[in-house]
């Protein structure tokens, strides 16, 4: 069972569970989180390989899916980032009995060409002997990207001088985290894409693909924000989601 993060009560409202990206985990989405519980009870999180959750040797998006399944019983809101976008848009083919609306944040059902072994390959070589704070972990995450050391850190151990990321299976598996599932079968639910004006990851041209798989799909985008929406336009998007759900509850 996956570890969790639960913000709020339970409410005569469906409740919203939230999937993390890559390299992520359920403390990353503490804030929103916490503010969307105002109406409905929340839970974030750690997916399979990430933070506090079991280890496993596969990381395929229908182990994710399957896991997202067995974390509450009733029919429940389902919002995703990236990875966990792709594994909540597999879930919702897999087990649409569960749920009740889709979210997904800036990520398409497709296939990526772009890898995700630099931050993997920037861990690795961390020299742990050299390491007494975050920051000296931090200062050796070079070759990346701004702003990626700072949220890689935040999942450092630092009691056990490790990261809490199976980064061999990560890695070893980094084909079916770029990659899509071709056998998704199409699926009704209201669902929202919604990307990060300065954002390519879901581009115009995969609308049509979205459609036909995602039949009551629709678009919105959040202004000056790009892959990281949630974490650059944090209100922004907290009110987009609340709208959202409020729309679609039963």
């Amino acid at each position: 069972m996956l570890n969790k993060i639960v913000h709020g009560d339970p409410t005569n409202k469906p409740p919203l569970l939230i999937a993390h990206g890559l390299f992520g985990s359920a403390r990353n989405w503490g804030v929103i989180a916490k503010r969307l519980s105002k109406d409905r009870q929340v839970v974030a999180v750690d997916m399979r390989n990430h933070g506090h959750s079991p280890w496993y040797d596969t990381h395929s998006y229908d182990d994710l899916a399957e896991d997202l399944a067995q974390v509450m019983d009733a029919p429940f809101h389902l919002l995703g980032h990236s990875m966990g976008g792709k594994a909540a848009m597999v879930m919702a083919s897999r087990y649409p009995e569960k749920l009740v609306s889709l979210i997904v944040a800036d990520i398409a059902p497709v296939a990526y060409s772009h890898t995700q072994m630099g931050p993997i390959e920037a861990m690795r070589a961390v020299d742990m002997s050299k390491v007494n704070t975050r920051g000296d972990a931090k200062s050796q995450l070079t070759g990346l990207e701004p702003g990626v050391p700072d949220f890689l850190v935040q999942s450092f151990d630092l009691e056990t001088k490790s990261w809490r990321f199976n980064l061999d299976v990560l890695a070893a598996e980094m084909d079916k985290i770029i990659g899509f599932p071709d056998d998704v079968a199409p699926c009704g639910a209201p669902t929202l894409f919604l990307s990060g004006a300065s954002s390519d990851y879901v581009r115009s041209e995969y609308r049509d693909l979205i459609r036909e798989n995602f039949t009551a799909a629709k678009f919105a985008k959040i202004p000056q924000a790009g892959h990281w929406l949630h974490a650059e336009k944090p209100r922004e998007f907290e009110a987009a989601v609340a709208a959202f759900l409020s729309m679609n509850t039963p």
